[in-house]
């Protein structure tokens, strides 16, 4: 039985080391732990990265085009919980500090959605309030970039060696 599972890991592991299938697979990742759900996807980043090195900066691209779909698609999901409130209240959201703090800052404030727990929920509150969806997602890629970057680069230095199948 374990060798079945440790034969099924070491084909999984070998697949995604595969560029087309690995970096699909982060991409994927990626775009899902950018909405509200609570996956992290910088493991599989450096997992990849842990199996071949030279897909350093692709992963590191992929993972921050795939992070930053995902902050889109929240922004999107905050935008429409927005008007389904205005639609069924009929009323305006009466703004927190919170809110207010954001709406001072803009589209800046996107720069934060890299930060565990509050990042992706700022996504959502930045398309609830309307701020403009451009200039949010260019915002969003640059604090996403330099998480991926950042993270990446650390764990690498922390856990040094490669993983032999």
């Amino acid at each position: 039985m374990e060798a079945g599972i440790a034969s099924w890991v070491n084909s999984l592991l070998a697949a995604l080391a595969v560029p087309r299938l690995g970096l699909s697979a982060v991409f994927i990742i990626a775009v899902i732990s950018a909405t509200l759900l609570p996956l992290g996807s910088e493991f599989a980043v450096i997992g990849l990265v842990k199996l071949d090195a030279g897909l350093f900066w692709p992963a590191v691209l992929v993972a921050t085009a795939g992070n930053t779909v995902g902050g889109a698609i929240t922004w999107w999901m905050g935008y429409g919980a927005e008007k389904a409130y205005e639609h069924v209240a009929h009323r305006r959201p009466h703004e927190v500090k919170a809110l207010q703090w954001l709406h001072r800052f803009g589209a800046k404030a996107c720069l934060l959605s890299w930060l565990p727990v509050v990042g992706d929920p700022l996504c959502a509150v930045a398309g609830w309030l309307k701020l403009p969806f451009w200039p949010c997602v260019l915002y969003m890629a640059i604090g996403k970039f330099g998480r991926y970057l950042t993270m990446t680069a650390a764990l690498l230095w922390w856990f040094p060696g490669e993983i032999t199948l």
